[in-house]
């Protein structure tokens, strides 16, 4: 599963109040949005497989460029920082148990998140993901809903769903962005709590209509008239008289079978009695391989039909 996002489109805007017109101007092209410059591949459980950030600010004073990788290698994750700002360089590689990156959400898989809340409008109570702070080092990161908002995009006034999302560094403040977000899930603008500044859609997008699922069709069961039917009445007759030969056949290789059901049913009317399933029961009963033997002296095993001569205690 990959996800790659690069913009094309123009420079992002910086609002800035005008107490600051004074400083130097901060000039961002669209890189300077790490979002929307990555390269990510994530499996289908939304596991990290690998990522590249690049994040360049233009200073007329410091100009600074981020980058940052994350590669999944057998049982570790590995992340590569480089900061470089203005001719001076420094990388850094720390290495990630894998084992211990269960839960953690990368900016891929965080993008693929807020898609589906605002997909569903809602945002899961109380969940904690794995995140990675300014600094490279893992923490938690929560989620919240801020509710429904109409902004302008272009000539249009659309409503989006905002939705923030908050860093809890372990040794610094905790940061938030707020993300506002179409129907569909497309990202319409973001804010870094704190920044002066803010990204924004300029051209509104076509928007995704939602998927509706069609019932499943129901299909009548109609009553198989199967005599009516030239090619089933066909194989009726066609494997009837294919029994019928088997069993002739059958029975003219072994006649002891036709035998013992001769006798059978003349023993049948001779007795002629009224639970015939018993009788028959009881006639075949000897002929079955897991029925006891008949014992020799049957007749003593029978109940006598004469009183016992000895006398009846009493009892307690």
């Amino acid at each position: 599963m990959s996800s790659k996002h690069q913009s094309t489109g123009p420079r992002a805007k910086d609002h800035q109040p005008s107490t600051r017109e004074s400083l130097p101007t901060l000039e961002a092209n669209a890189e300077a949005i790490h979002f929307l410059n990555n390269l990510r591949y994530l499996s289908w459980d939304l596991h990290i497989m690998e990522q590249h950030t690049q994040e360049f600010i233009k200073l007329h004073i410091l100009p600074t460029e981020r980058k940052m990788s994350l590669v999944r290698q057998d049982d570790q994750l590995v992340m590569t920082r480089s900061v470089k700002e203005g001719e001076e360089v420094k990388t850094e590689v720390t290495f990630f148990p894998w084992s211990s990156t269960v839960g953690f959400v990368s900016e891929a898989a965080n993008l693929l998140l807020l898609r589906v809340m605002a997909w569903r409008q809602l945002v899961p109570s109380n969940a904690r993901f794995l995140a990675l702070d300014t600094e490279g080092k893992l923490c938690y990161s929560t989620y919240q809903a801020l509710g429904i908002q109409t902004i302008q995009v272009g000539h249009q006034e659309v409503d989006v769903f905002i939705v923030e999302q908050t860093v809890h560094s372990d040794e610094g403040i905790p940061g938030s962005c707020q993300f506002y977000l179409l129907s569909d899930g497309h990202l319409a603008k973001r804010i870094q709590v704190g920044s002066p500044g803010c990204c924004m859609i300029t051209k509104m997008p076509i928007l995704r209509d939602k998927d509706e699922i069609e019932p499943a069709p129901v299909f009548e069961k109609k009553p198989l008239v199967w005599e009516e039917d030239m090619e089933l009445y066909s194989r009726f007759l066609g494997r009837k008289e294919e029994l019928r030969v088997s069993h002739h056949s059958y029975l003219r290789q072994h006649p002891e079978a036709q035998a013992l059901i001769s006798d059978f049913l003349l023993f049948l009317l001779l007795r002629r009695p009224a639970d015939v399933v018993t009788f028959a029961a009881e006639y075949f009963g000897p002929f079955a391989k897991r029925n006891p033997p008949t014992p020799a002296l049957r007749s003593s095993n029978r109940p006598s039909p004469f009183r016992s001569l000895d006398p009846e205690r009493p009892t307690d």
